[in-house]
């Protein structure tokens, strides 16, 4: 199986991404050396918007196992995809990109707020759009946030970057036996709980047939790759 041409696309990175060698925040010189893939991206004709994960600096989920109450945690880690995507926007615009931060809940201040069909006015004009603060909600995560925006902007495809070059038979941190997919069906990773993405939004995916693309955003130029049907990836879609 292979993608269907490409024209517009949403990336969706986890915060961690954003560490760099760092154990914790935001490495600039990493998150710029992200916007030029980006950039690249952009580059070579086709739409882009983003999504980027607040794991980084903090995990809602993570501090509700502490006792902190799930909904708090969840908004502060909304409120952190946001200082993601600010640090981003600067990477891409000082990299010559113009872009612009949509949030899903609203701060006037430092971006706008999300605004479906503005979105699509910024895409068509050659910007880059990064939503962010997910889906607004708590318990939802930003990886169905980013499948969320996928279906509204009408996105060829949802291309996941993380530390792991693809989807496994299971965790290949702790499993040096595993086995990775070259192509997968949503149905599987469903039945076989398969951590792509969070169950919501594989389904959200399947719903609006919207190829899922997971590959590792740490190898350097692996976005273009993709992109272009190289570089090692899987691909997750209908039979």
């Amino acid at each position: 199986m292979t993608l269907p041409p490409i024209k517009r696309v949403l990336l969706k990175l986890s915060g961690e991404v954003l560490m760099g060698n760092q154990e914790y925040g935001i490495d600039p010189e990493y998150v710029a050396r992200l916007a030029e893939e980006v950039k690249a991206a952009k580059d070579s004709g086709i739409e882009v918007c983003l999504v980027i994960g607040g794991g980084n600096i903090f995990r809602g989920i993570s501090a509700a196992a502490k006792g902190l109450d799930r909904t708090t945690g969840d908004y502060m880690g909304m409120l952190a995809t946001v200082m993601n995507a600010l640090a981003m926007q600067n990477a891409l615009e000082q990299a010559g990109v113009q872009t612009r931060v949509q949030s899903a809940i609203p701060m006037a201040s430092v971006c706008e707020p999300y605004i479906r069909r503005r979105a699509e006015r910024h895409l068509e004009k050659g910007r880059i759009v990064i939503f962010a603060a997910g889906t607004g909600n708590p318990f939802f995560t930003t990886d169905t946030g980013a499948a969320l925006r996928a279906a509204e902007m009408n996105c060829d495809a949802l291309l996941k970057g993380t530390s792991v070059d693809g989807v496994y038979d299971s965790d290949p941190k702790h499993n040096p036996d595993a086995v990775r997919f070259d192509t997968i069906t949503y149905d599987q990773v469903l039945a076989d709980n398969l951590k792509v993405m969070d169950a919501t939004a594989v389904a959200l995916c399947r719903e609006n047939n919207i190829p899922l693309v997971v590959f590792s955003i740490r190898e350097k130029g692996n976005v273009a790759k993709v992109l272009s049907g190289e570089g090692t990836q899987t691909i997750v879609q209908k039979d």
